[in-house]
Order: C-alpha cells, then structure tokens, then sequence
C-alpha cells in the first residue's frame, strides 16, 4: 500500500472556492467538476465532498461569501460619517468598479456564468445586493432618484466593470477612467433627479 501524499495545508472550504472559483470563471460552470477541483487543488474528490455536498452547493456557497464580499464594501462607504452625500455616492460608484476590477474572478462568478443549472443561486443573493446599492443610491441622491434612474447607473457600472474584465484590464490600469465613470455618473444623476 503506498504511503499517503503530505498536503501542504489543511483543506478549509475558503481553499476549495478559491480554487473553484478560479476554474469556474477560467471555464464555465459546466465543464469543471468536483474531481477537476480536488486534483487542481491535490487532493481527492471525497475530500472536496466532505466539505460541500455537490458542485450547485460549492457555487452557492461561493456566490453568497462574495456577495457578502460586495457589501461589506457599500457597508463600510455608508459608514463614513465625514463625507458629503455626493461624495458618498461617487465613493459608492468607485467602490463598486473597485471591488470588480480588484476581485475579477469573483466578479465574473456573480454576475457573468449563465447556466441553467445554477440560475436560481444566481437570483437570490444578486438581488439582496442589488436592493442594498439601490436603496443606498436612492437616500444618498436626496430620496430623489426613481427606479428607472438607479437600474441605469448600476447597469453603467456593471458594463464599465465588464468591458475592463473582458479586455484584461486591472484597476492599477483602469483607476483613473473609474474616478472619471464614477464622478460623472454622480454628476448625471444628481442633474437629473
């Protein structure tokens, strides 16, 4: 019998998505499986499912953490209390390029994998979020900001974030084009409402 392979750390479920999340947003949902995820990180596939059940729980796990992820960053902008509300709300709009330019990988998970066997994780924690940046958007620009208007400035950052995700261009590169998107939205919106 031969001697079992040493790892190199203890395998915690932050090492699993960290790693599936790599391949999922490399390759797709549907072509990384359990065991690709156990052999990338040298491990056994059973070990893998000691942690999570089934692939649709590793992604749903994922998902919600980098969630949380996202609104612990529109969370702590909130917080500030030395801030104007326009100020806040430009900080906001950075933030949020921030955290997609900053954490692709994550980025792309939440938002940019379609299939069909993990659309419903991807409804309900998009839209806990989403509620959370609306409602921010909205007290920031006064109570003044309607539906329409808010729905527009987030889809005006998700495709800034995505056009740099898709040309391979990190924040370092794309900082000053974020201050530049994020100040004229704050303008546009705070024009218009």
């Amino acid at each position: 019998m031969a001697a079992r392979k040493a790892v190199k750390q203890e395998l915690t479920k932050e090492i699993i998505m960290e790693s599936a999340r790599e391949l999922f947003s490399a390759e797709g949902y549907r072509n990384i499986s359990m065991r690709k995820i156990a052999s990338e990180l040298g491990y056994s596939h059973g070990s893998i499912y000691y942690h999570f059940k089934s692939k649709a729980e590793l992604f749903y796990a994922m998902v919600q953490s980098d969630f949380r992820m996202l609104d612990e960053v529109l969370d702590a902008i909130m917080a500030e209390n030395d801030l104007t509300d326009e100020d806040k709300l430009r900080k906001v709009m950075l933030g949020y390029i921030e955290f997609g330019l900053t954490y692709q990988s994550h980025y792309e998970v939440m938002f940019l994998i379609k299939d069909e066997e993990v659309k419903s994780y991807l409804a309900e924690e998009p839209n806990k979020s989403y509620e959370k940046f609306a409602q921010a958007v909205y007290k920031l620009s006064g109570g003044n900001a309607d539906v329409s208007q808010i729905w527009s400035v987030f889809l005006a950052l998700h495709g800034f974030v995505t056009h740099y995700i898709k040309i391979d261009m990190d924040l370092e590169v794309s900082k000053e084009m974020a201050d530049r998107h994020a100040r004229f939205l704050t303008v546009s919106l705070l024009r218009s409402t």
